[in-house]
């Protein structure tokens, strides 16, 4: 039971992971990423290559496979950034599809549909496997509060107004001589690096992902995540992120507490759980569980 817990927690954090750089794209910018698992998929696979068939140590594998998604974002921001939001959003979805079906007929280099098995382990000490969980864990703990670190200092500085000034408006935003384009380019990158290292991770725990594991059903889960926990918010993504794996899990014990739901049914039962918790906080927490804190200028605190 204890090893259950811990790669639930774990699982949690690279939810936590995805959701603050969701986050830092839509929450405080604007930019609508239906596109997540893409770079999901891209941290992983490249990790994966990277430590298997370069022969990279796999702590450094999971740095470089999130810069590689961070390129990839540069790539995409580039191409799309101009877009209006509907477009954007668009594109975003077609990419992550694209990312998924070339992972799934590129045989020779992600294995296809079998599967790519990833044999060595990171920040591996010739632990146990509960020990080795549990050490994985920490350090995908690690990850999320430096991320969050880096996330909270943006949210309170200039570049942090900055961003939401151009969520709310962009138009007025450039009209008072911020470059957007430049602002939403570098902060999709970073989003991107983000959901890279998250997805790379993710493979190195798991030892072996198919692009089956990166359908878009994971870009719903992470959008639920933010809009849950409270968009703009980082302490909000984290409790948002947990609320979602606990629906995810939770749900699969259903069957044990009733003969009527069967085993096949559980999965539907699932997304309708989250369907029904989406609709309750949109409507009465519009904002999210813990909504993004008020910014009050220097001048409303002089009046």
């Amino acid at each position: 039971m204890l090893a259950y817990f811990v790669a639930m927690a774990t699982y949690a954090g690279f939810f936590m992971i995805l959701a603050q750089g969701l986050n830092l794209q839509w929450g405080m910018t604007g930019m609508v990423n239906f596109g997540v698992a893409g770079f999901y998929a891209i941290g992983a696979y490249s990790g994966a290559l990277l430590s298997t068939r370069v022969g990279i140590t796999p702590e450094l594998a999971i740095a470089l496979a999130g810069a590689i998604a961070g390129v990839a974002g540069l790539g995409v921001s580039l191409l799309t950034v101009r877009l209006r939001e509907d477009y954007f959003a668009i594109v975003t979805l077609g990419f992550g599809e694209i990312v998924r079906l070339f992972a799934l007929n590129e045989d020779w280099l992600t294995e296809g549909p079998k599967g790519l098995r990833i044999p060595v382990r990171p920040f591996d000490f010739g632990l146990g496997n509960t020990a080795y969980s549990l050490v994985y864990l920490g350090v995908v703990a690690l990850v999320v509060l430096v991320i969050y670190a880096i996330c909270e200092r943006i949210r309170t500085g200039p570049y942090g107004r900055t961003l939401r000034a151009i969520r709310e408006d962009d138009v007025v935003a450039g009209v008072l001589g911020k470059y957007v384009l430049r602002f939403r380019v570098q902060i999709f990158v970073l989003g991107s690096v983000f959901m890279g290292i998250a997805g790379a991770l993710f493979a190195h725990y798991i030892q072996n992902i198919s692009p089956d594991t990166f359908m878009p059903m994971i870009a719903i889960f992470i959008w639920m995540s933010v809009i849950v926990g409270g968009y703009g918010n980082n302490k909000g993504l984290l409790l948002g992120a947990g609320i979602v794996m606990l629906i995810l899990e939770g749900s699969r014990f259903l069957g044990d507490f009733t003969s009527i739901v069967t085993s096949q049914q559980l999965s539907s039962i699932r997304i309708i759980l989250i369907g029904v918790i989406l609709m309750a906080v949109l409507r009465f927490k519009p904002r999210g569980l813990i909504p993004e804190p008020k910014f009050v200028s220097e001048f409303e605190k002089a009046s």
